[in-house]
């Protein structure tokens, strides 16, 4: 019997295709991470019930109360923010094994201590945002170094963590702030915008990490401020996720998620943030961390851009 040389050249070449293949899906992606990641996703959790000041902004905003007139309505809202809000988001957390970075306002854990020792129970980073919803911008060097250190001593005798990270009220820090921030021990902050990746700055000449701020993935600007949906609020995540994966190839590429105790722990955010981390675990080499441990990785790595933009007010 003669054999079938065009069918068994066919099938020698779909053997060697098919090797071929499988050796592209397992050679290893060179990763710009010190980790190996293709890309790191960095979630902040925003505790601030307790924290804000009469006539904070809220559904109710439109027609603020006179002065010294509580907004009940405006104050019950805020309150969904500890009631439920954390403590539904905490579940997400855990359910999948996701470390967030939690920037806790010093009054908001004063008011609700149980809450904050949840959070760093459950193995969160406990960061910095205030003793209260209070403009920095305008404070001198030294009223501003006693604000954050109050802050931080507040939430560290009840959590028993001392913040490493800080977010200053609206990211409106003032031309002091990384220099307080570097004076009481800290290694990085989020309030800029000019990266999708750390990086290093220089504070009274020694390194600071950056860790940007993303505007465009934050809650309380598009689903509070711009009344986007959580349908819309997922889709720009999907989007955001899959052009930085495929960057991710090329150079460091980081993605931050913001949330809100009160906006970002509603039922349907948390369902929409789900099926973002669904859809997250279906591509290999994403790395989901707190903002501590970033910062920590990248700190000493050679490949860690240095971008000194604003050294006249870090000098």
């Amino acid at each position: 019997m003669v054999p079938n040389i065009r069918s068994s050249m066919s099938i020698s070449s779909l053997i060697l295709i098919l090797i071929f293949l499988t050796s592209c899906k397992t050679r290893p992606v060179r990763s710009h991470w010190p980790n190996g990641a293709q890309l790191v996703i960095s979630i902040s959790m925003q505790f601030e019930t307790g924290g804000q000041p009469e006539g904070s902004e809220s559904p109710f905003s439109g027609s603020p109360l006179p002065k010294g007139q509580p907004d009940l309505p405006a104050e019950s809202w805020y309150r969904y923010g500890a009631t439920e809000g954390i403590y539904r988001m905490l579940d997400l957390w855990k359910k999948y094994d996701i470390k967030v970075t939690s920037h806790v306002v010093g009054a908001a854990a004063v008011k609700y201590p149980e809450l904050a020792k949840a959070i760093a129970n459950g193995g969160h980073e406990i960061a910095a945002h205030g003793m209260s919803w209070d403009n920095q911008w305008n404070k001198n060097y030294a009223d501003e170094l006693q604000f954050v250190k109050q802050g931080v001593d507040t939430v560290a005798a009840i959590t028993g963590q001392r913040a490493v990270g800080y977010n200053a009220n609206w990211l409106r820090r003032s031309p002091n702030t990384l220099k307080v921030l570097q004076n009481l021990g800290f290694l990085y902050h989020i309030d800029d915008l000019s990266r999708d990746e750390p990086f290093l700055t220089k504070v009274n000449g020694k390194n600071f990490v950056v860790m940007p701020y993303t505007l465009r993935n934050n809650d309380i600007v598009n689903i509070a401020g711009n009344h986007w949906t959580p349908e819309m609020f997922l889709s720009q995540l999907k989007m955001e996720f899959d052009q930085l994966y495929a960057e991710g190839l090329a150079k460091r590429r980081m993605m931050s998620i913001s949330f809100h105790d009160r906006i970002g722990g509603t039922p349907a955010v948390v369902k929409a943030m789900e099926d973002f981390i669904k859809y997250t675990k279906e591509k290999e080499g994403v790395v989901f961390m707190r903002k501590d441990d970033i910062a920590k990785m990248v700190m000493n790595d050679p490949d860690t851009p240095v971008d000194d933009a604003e050294a006249q007010y870090n000098k």
